[in-house]
């Protein structure tokens, strides 16, 4: 059974707290029915007919007679997250064991808001399960206590005003004739000093009287939130009523100013966190452009290395074809000694072959004239004439010289154009270190400028609540001297009238005292005749003289009565001359609320003065605002400015590697040439004719 009474909540849960359907209606009364042996007609009739109703979020059972099995079953299944947001118990005659089950129950809940126990003649029991209900709860927020009895046991409800000390959750409670007395109210009091979330208390109908007022009245000083205090039919003072109304009347005001402070505090926070916002907005922007640019000009600098790496292989490739000729040069040298070795074979040919040779050296001659104009002047001139083989081979080897000295010079141009390309990678990234420099400059500069705009804030901000902390010591401090003022003259005018009370209180007491002792006699004396009347009728002569005495003492209790009449006229006249000097101080009162009312107004235009401060605050900020605003657009301008320094270099570079590529044509231009010649020469030699032959 247990096991499923725990399940019930979370079962119910899915209706939601304050929204309890039908189905969940039904639910609830199948677990009570389950729970309790015996369950109660009644109650199962209005949980049927709330089940059915509109209405929703409310356990409903007032003026019905509960017993205890029920208040058990409802009390195992109110724990945790119930559905109910409101429970009106009224007028059930409830028992104090039944009392404590439902308290228990409810001690763990987290849904119920409101709690209606009126008329229920709760005591001690019931006073300490409310006063453990308030340590343990954190939800109910109104507690309904009217007809009981919880102010005629003093242990009991000083538990529940403990309990009421430590709750944080509670704003409303009503304990209308719950017989308190002065005691009780001291007790509420101490409660109140501590509790800080209490904002209406009604206590009509009690016995609270001067004392309890002013235990009352001297709590308001520390609590700053109750703003509702109900204290009619207590034979509380007017004076300490007003006080009261005073007390309240000045935690509305502060509540009003201390939410108009957070209201503004909350819109100058919100402000402030739009414009950092804003500003990190702005840097998130700059930041984003500045890694564009580095991914750009990481780019650029991989395309160059790439464009690099090519012309290193051109490079690569016209050195190997340079080895390919020096191979061929170093064939055409072989071929040159065996023609001196066969120089001296071919002695009687030569002299035919010298026309030939002189006749080839001229057209050799010619072009390589053409070649030599066609190069830039690069190669070395030939020697017209080549009588000999030794003339020849210095020829060829003045040839392989010049050859060497060109592809000496060709290496120099390449390594020109590597220093070039090298020179104007490492200005690229000079600049592109000094543009980075210039940006962490930038930055370091606006963060600068944002911290000093914060700092300046902040200091702002802390002067006018300095200010403001200032006025509203100065405003307490006149309040409470104002009101130490104002307790005095209350104290004097207690005095006064507890003077007049104790004195009137004598003239009753002494009024009472002779009205008994008159009314003592009288009845003794009737006694005493109609004893005499039953026993002897002879003594009638006896009991008309005791009659003649009983007029006598009639008239002279009322000629006492007409003594204490005069008696009580001059006290009454005592009282109206009191009366009248308590007007006459009520009106010194008067006008020293007036004045404070008018320190009052003038401390109200001295928080519009500042106001009007804050408000030229406000306009600083929004200068300030604009200053960033026109920094950040400097801040583009200037990113602007370098992204077209940087599309300059681009195309810089870009020039670069055409001058280098059409460099590389005009070399394999001149290659190409070099190597056509020197084969047309070998071949057009008589060395190659004659080979040829054989």
């Amino acid at each position: 059974m247990a096991p499923r009474a725990a399940r019930l909540p979370e079962a119910l849960a899915g209706a939601g707290p304050g929204r309890l359907g039908a189905a969940a209606m039904e639910e609830f009364r199948r677990a009570y029915a389950r729970l309790c042996a015996a369950p109660q007609d009644a109650v199962l009739r209005r949980l049927r007919e709330r089940g059915g109703a509109p209405g929703r979020g409310r356990l409903d059972l007032a003026a019905q007679s509960l017993s205890l099995e029920t208040c058990g079953a409802l009390g195992r299944l109110l724990p945790g997250a119930a559905p109910f947001a409101e429970v009106a118990l009224g007028d059930c005659g409830l028992s104090e064991e039944g009392v404590k089950l439902l308290l228990h129950g409810l001690c763990s809940n987290t849904t119920v808001r409101s709690l209606d126990l009126k008329g229920n003649n709760l005591r001690t029991v019931g006073a300490e399960a409310l006063g453990k209900l308030l340590r343990q709860n954190k939800s109910i927020r109104s507690l309904i206590l009217e007809w009981n009895s919880l102010g005629v046991w003093e242990e009991g409800f000083s538990c529940f005003c403990h309990g009421l000390g430590t709750n944080k959750s509670l704003q409303r409670l009503d304990l209308r004739n719950n017989q308190i007395n002065h005691q009780g109210a001291g007790e509420l009091a101490l409660a109140l000093k501590q509790n800080a979330s209490l904002q209406e208390l009604d206590l009509r109908w009690n016995n609270i009287g001067l004392l309890g007022g002013r235990a009352l009245l001297n709590c308001l000083h520390s609590n700053k939130t109750l703003k509702r205090l109900e204290l009619a039919g207590n034979n509380v003072p007017s004076d300490i009523l007003k006080a009261v109304e005073q007390a309240l009347d000045h935690n509305r005001d502060r509540q009003t100013i201390l939410s108009e402070t957070q209201n503004r505090v909350y819109i100058l926070s919100r402000e402030v966190l739009s414009l950092k916002d804003e500003k990190n907005k702005q840097l998130l922007d700059l930041m984003d452009t500045i890694d564009k640019q580095r991914e750009e000009i990481t780019k650029s600098g991989r395309m160059s290395a790439a464009r690099v790496s090519q012309l290193q292989e051109a490079l690569d490739e016209q050195r190997s074809i340079m080895n390919s000729l020096k191979a061929k040069l170093q064939m055409t040298e072989a071929a040159l000694a065996l023609s001196e070795q066969k120089v001296h074979d071919l002695g009687e040919l030569l002299t035919a072959a010298k026309q030939e040779q002189t006749s080839m050296a001229e057209h050799h001659s010619k072009e390589l004239q053409q070649q030599k104009q066609e190069a830039g002047n690069r190669e070395g001139k030939l020697l017209h004439d080549l009588s000999a083989a030794s003339e020849k081979h210095l020829i060829l080897r003045s040839q392989v010289d010049e050859l060497e000295k060109k592809c000496k010079v060709q290496q120099d141009q390449l390594f020109q154009a590597k220093q070039d390309l090298t020179n104007t990678a490492a200005e690229l990234k000079v600049r592109a270190v000094q543009a980075e420099e210039r940006l962490e400059m930038e930055k370091r500069r606006f963060k600068q400028s944002l911290a000093d705009m914060e700092a300046l804030r902040l200091r702002e901000v802390d002067r006018v609540t300095q200010q403001l902390e200032a006025s509203e010591r100065s405003m307490q401090e006149r309040i409470q001297r104002l009101e130490a003022i104002r307790i005095a003259l209350e104290e004097e005018l207690s005095q006064a009238r507890a003077a007049a009370l104790a004195q009137r209180g004598q003239a009753e007491e002494e009024l009472m005292k002779v009205r008994n002792q008159a009314r003592l006699e009288e009845q003794q004396r009737l006694e005493h005749l109609e004893e005499k009347l039953r026993l002897v009728a002879e003594s009638r002569d006896e009991a008309q003289n005791c009659c003649l005495k009983q007029k006598q003492l009639a008239a002279e209790a009322q000629a006492r009565a007409s003594q204490l009449s005069l008696h009580a006229e001059g006290l009454r006249r005592r009282l109206e001359e009191l009366q009248q000097d308590l007007n006459s101080k009520e009106e010194e009162k008067v006008v020293e609320v007036n004045k404070v009312r008018v320190e009052l107004q003038e401390q109200i235009g001295h928080l519009q003065v500042e106001r009007a401060a804050q408000e030229g605050l406000k306009e600083k900020i929004a200068a300030l605002e604009r200053q960033v605003k026109a920094m950040s657009s400097n801040h583009r301008e200037a990113l602007l400015d370098k992204e077209g320094e940087i599309s300059m270099l681009l195309e810089k570079l870009r020039m670069k590697e055409a001058d280098i590529a059409r460099m590389r044509e005009e070399e394999a231009q001149r290659a190409s040439c070099l190597q056509n010649a020197i084969m047309a020469y070998v071949q057009g030699s008589p060395l190659g004719a004659h080979s040829s032959r054989k």
